[in-house]
């Protein structure tokens, strides 16, 4: 099946001369006024992978992201409260600017349809190519480049220190795996594309849940996403 992708891309490409067969690149993809076409952005890419882009109509900057259901994805930069709440927790150039700006000053793109196994791959692609500005994360699918707001960064170390900390006078869990083992994290609220980190640790600042709770979640092989949202998996 032919890569989709837009005229958009297809011109940039051009610009910088990249070499490659454009007859493989079939179809233009559609570009959305991300207020006025709120609908019909959730229903055309229900059940669709791929990668999008969001325009920031006021002053031109975007942001690349992908989804393994696109439909699912998009649904969440229209909950304010959602957004609001995952601000609280760390920062996000996206969802600060579309709160900001509103919705009726953004357009979306779907930059490309693809398999949800090539989400992470082709995300990263656009990002090197396009260097978008609301962009956080220098490489699709890392926590590198995320950072937490100062206040986050202080409240999760209040909440951890001394007996406040879930793993206080307990010994370690045995056979919970190496606290350096990389591990990939799926987030079925946003329905981003996972997104891998270097060790338990990051995974515990970046999301603030316990790292004794993530080690725990291994150890007795959970398969239930952890408080219904996130799926833990090992990365060899």
């Amino acid at each position: 099946m032919p890569q989709l992708v837009t005229f958009a891309v297809l011109y940039v490409l051009f610009l910088m001369d990249y070499c490659f067969d454009y007859s493989y690149y079939c179809l233009f993809l559609p570009v959305y006024n991300a207020f006025t076409d709120k609908f019909k952005i959730l229903s055309e890419n229900k059940g669709k992978s791929g990668v999008y882009l969001f325009k920031n109509l006021t002053n031109g900057k975007y942001y690349v992201g992908s989804a393994v259901d696109l439909s699912k994805r998009l649904a969440f930069y229209y909950k304010e409260i959602a957004m609001k709440n995952s601000l609280k927790r760390g920062r996000s150039h996206i969802y600060s600017a579309i709160l900001k700006n509103g919705h009726s000053n953004f357009s979306l793109e779907i930059l490309e349809y693809c398999s949800p196994e090539q989400c992470i791959e082709r995300e990263d692609f656009y990002i090197k190519l396009l260097s978008p500005s609301y962009n956080i994360l220098e490489k699709a699918g890392s926590s590198l480049g995320f950072k937490h707001s100062n206040e986050s960064i202080k409240i999760m170390s209040d909440v951890k220190k001394g007996a406040n900390h879930p793993m206080f006078g307990k010994p370690k869990p045995q056979g919970a795996g190496n606290p350096n083992q990389k591990i990939e994290v799926t987030d079925l609220e946003t329905q981003e594309s996972p997104k891998t980190y270097d060790s338990m640790s990051e995974v515990s600042k970046a999301l603030d849940i316990p790292q004794g709770s993530i080690s725990m979640y291994f150890k007795q092989n959970q398969k239930k996403p952890y408080k219904k949202r996130y799926i833990f998996r090992k990365v060899d």
